[in-house]
């Protein structure tokens, strides 16, 4: 028993040994490693400071050469991450964790090609308002229709486009969809044609409706007075001879646009009532005479018991 009791006593003497021997080595390696570790923590704070120094003037040089917001920002921003990484890695140097170092840029790189699988979506987004900002199809203010959707940009971030419609709703379209997708500035171009497609009937001059249609839309709103009005007739219709009127505005909002519209059929039809000139409807025609060329006579058909229509 005693043996047995003075065994027990021998092994925890042992690991008692073992335990201070290696509390002892770490004391004198964290003594060693002491003024690596003040220089390490004076690397990453100097490193936290250079980095909001390089943002700022990353920031400042971009505006100048870009005048591009999104642009600046992401870049100053990833100049700054940079700039602490760098710092991080010389300091993990110092404290001599080389190992720590690789397997951490190791891990890095597996996490970031997992998460490029993950979030492909949003990197689609990005990477397309990335090109968007270096391309800039349109500035804040402007009125565009893009995806399907008409209104004023109100936002233009990395990842998704902030518009108000013409109704008033605000609307978030991914910036991928805007990118793969036609868009229509109506702003950056700022004249714009107004189409309008007018019917007269048969029975009235064409000469004298063509010097009506010019008269009448010779003062609509926003006008552009450089260009002239164009008057064009484009077929024959089942109950009235078609034409079109081409008139250029000045302004290309929507807003405008639907105003001159308005305006100038108000005026063609105040035009028209004063020339005596017939703005038809569908109607159908039935031809009593006798000479009538390519049908029957109504008598005839009344008589025979067919239907009349």
């Amino acid at each position: 028993m005693c043996a047995k009791h003075g065994a027990t006593m021998s092994g925890l003497a042992e690991l008692s040994d073992r335990v201070l021997g290696k509390l002892n080595e770490w004391f004198e390696t964290a003594v060693v490693m002491l003024p690596n570790f003040v220089v390490a923590v004076l690397v990453m704070l100097l490193g936290g400071y250079v980095s909001r120094w390089v943002r700022k003037a990353v920031h400042s040089v971009l505006e100048r050469i870009t005048h591009n917001e999104p642009i600046s920002d992401l870049i100053s921003g990833i100049a700054r991450l940079t700039t602490v990484l760098v710092a991080f890695f010389v300091a993990l140097g110092l404290l001599q964790l080389d190992r720590a170092v690789t397997s951490l840029l190791a891990g890095v790189g597996v996490v970031g090609l997992a998460l490029g699988f993950a979030f492909q979506d949003i990197a689609a987004n990005f990477m397309a308002g990335f090109l968007m900002a270096l391309r800039r199809p349109f500035d804040v203010g402007d009125q565009v229709e893009v995806g399907g959707h008409r209104g004023k940009i109100l936002r233009i971030n990395l990842r998704s486009t902030e518009l108000e419609t013409l109704d008033g709703l605000w609307i978030l379209v991914p910036n991928r969809d805007v990118f793969q997708n036609a868009i229509v500035n109506y702003t950056h171009t700022p004249c714009r044609r107004l189409e309008l497609a007018v019917g007269t009937a048969y029975g009235d001059d064409m000469q004298k409706v063509r010097e009506v249609l010019l008269e009448a839309t010779r003062d609509v709103p926003l006008r552009d007075r450089e260009r002239e009005i164009e008057v064009f007739f484009t077929g024959f219709g089942d109950s009235s001879i078609d034409a079109t009127v081409w008139i250029w505005l000045k302004e290309s909002t929507q807003r405008e646009y639907m105003f001159a519209r308005s305006e100038a059929m108000i005026s063609i039809k105040k035009a028209f009532d004063r020339a005596g000139i017939t703005i038809p409807f569908p109607i159908r025609t039935l031809d009593f005479g006798a000479d009538a060329v390519g049908g029957e006579r109504l008598d005839q058909m009344r008589w025979s018991g067919r239907p009349l229509g």
